[in-house]
């Protein structure tokens, strides 16, 4: 008997990618946010595939339902008076703010250029 792929969200590592940028943090910060051991390379590999527990650790960080996040007919909004959460925020220092959004700012250029 042949082995089927798991299914997987089309749009899941869009959606994660989006969380980042809208939390205004590197990949260094975002892996100590959720906590996790290996630091960039894990989020890089989890913006493409995470694991259940991976997806749970963003949904809860950002108050974002899992089934917005897992399912590819479901957007990914932010509410007008949606913040970051405090422990982002305490996270990071003001001036590393300003280059972490001046980064994000050129990315999201370069993304919009490039159509995608």
């Amino acid at each position: 008997m042949g082995q089927r792929g798991r299914k997987k969200p089309k749009r899941l590592g869009e959606k994660l990618l989006a969380i980042r940028f809208k939390l205004e943090v590197s990949q260094s910060q975002l892996a100590k946010l959720l906590e996790f051991d290996k630091g960039v390379a894990r989020i890089s590999e989890y913006e493409r595939e995470p694991d259940l527990l991976t997806l749970l650790k963003y949904s809860e960080l950002v108050r974002v339902s899992m089934n917005v996040l897992a399912d590819d007919t479901r957007e990914l909004k932010f509410p007008e008076n949606w913040k970051r959460p405090k422990r982002v925020t305490d996270l990071l220092p003001q001036q590393r703010r300003v280059r972490i959004q001046n980064r994000i700012d050129d990315l999201r250029r370069q993304l919009f250029s490039h159509g995608l």
